[in-house]
């Protein structure tokens, strides 16, 4: 098969890891960046344009859409989409994944448990503060990757501060309760056509709060309980990704999903688990042209 990695970093270990488990699948594979494609409606139908060469021959796409992309990146994933091609991740999932307060509502539709998250009202705040009980509060931009745009509070009082800035600066924000037990930890696990293909435990690094790998926390391999893996696995089908990461706190009250994420990476995450990721990434785009 013809498959395309849509990525603007070709040397990322994502993107690398992704192009080796297809090639030594006998799969033609090439990096597209969405940056240099051009989409257009001619006659009626979809088409799309690569450096000014129509691309007409792919099977499959992978998108890697960045979060400084993601607006037109997932106008490219549509416009596949539209042209017949299948796509491991939805264009639609891409977009409602990246807003955090939008994921949380399709995530309770769906009675998929996460932190008390409030969306915070520019004429009500001091009022939804109140009701954390003076509890440490975190609060999030609605859009941020890599623990970027979120901040922890000891208390409301000390939030409001913060939140008067935000507001003054017209940025949606999310209010979200603290997990004091998680202990800067979560549970990183990746979903690939419905099944928990490897997972990890991350932990912050001392004096931060946040246990992204990105921002120096350290990580180790973990099995999921039953309840952690159904919940992943719930959470991916209500995004309708069929290819992402889901963020997982462990709370006194059971497993609490914290993130989705539709662009995972994949460095960490493979040698933490010794997991080959990618190949079931492949893997699901090859199912998918049998059943067609």
């Amino acid at each position: 098969m013809n498959i395309a990695i849509l990525s603007r970093g070709e040397a990322l270990y994502s993107t690398q890891s992704l192009l080796k488990a297809g090639e030594a699948r006998n799969h033609t594979m090439e990096v597209l960046d969405p940056s240099y494609c051009n989409l257009a409606v001619e006659n009626g139908k979809a088409v799309l344009y690569f450096q000014n060469e129509l691309v007409d021959d792919l099977h499959a796409v992978i998108p890697r859409i960045g979060a400084s992309n993601t607006y037109f990146g997932t106008n490219v994933v549509r416009h596949f989409e539209a042209m017949g091609v299948f796509s491991v991740v939805s264009s639609e999932g891409i977009s409602n994944s990246r807003d955090k307060w939008t994921c949380f509502q399709i995530l309770a539709k769906h009675q998929i448990p996460v932190p008390r998250t409030v969306y915070a009202s520019f004429f009500e705040f001091e009022e939804q503060l109140k009701t954390f009980n003076g509890k440490p509060i975190i609060i999030k931009l609605l859009e941020g990757t890599h623990g970027e745009g979120v901040i922890l509070t000891e208390s409301p009082q000390n939030a409001l501060a913060t939140i008067e800035t935000l507001n003054a600066a017209g940025v949606k924000f999310l209010l979200q309760e603290y997990i004091e037990e998680a202990n800067g930890a979560d549970v990183r696990a990746i979903v690939v056509d419905g099944v928990v293909v490897a997972a990890m435990k991350r932990k912050c690094k001392v004096g931060d709060f946040r246990s992204n790998l990105h921002r120096g926390g350290s990580s180790e391999m973990i099995s999921l309980s039953s309840e952690e893996e159904k919940i992943a696995i719930k959470a991916a089908k209500a995004m309708n990704l069929g290819f992402c990461g889901v963020d997982i706190l462990q709370s006194k009250n059971g497993p609490l999903v914290l993130e989705i994420n539709s662009t995972p990476g994949l460095e960490g995450i493979e040698n933490t688990s010794g997991k080959n990721v990618s190949k079931s990434v492949i893997g699901f785009i090859e199912r998918n042209k049998k059943s067609q």
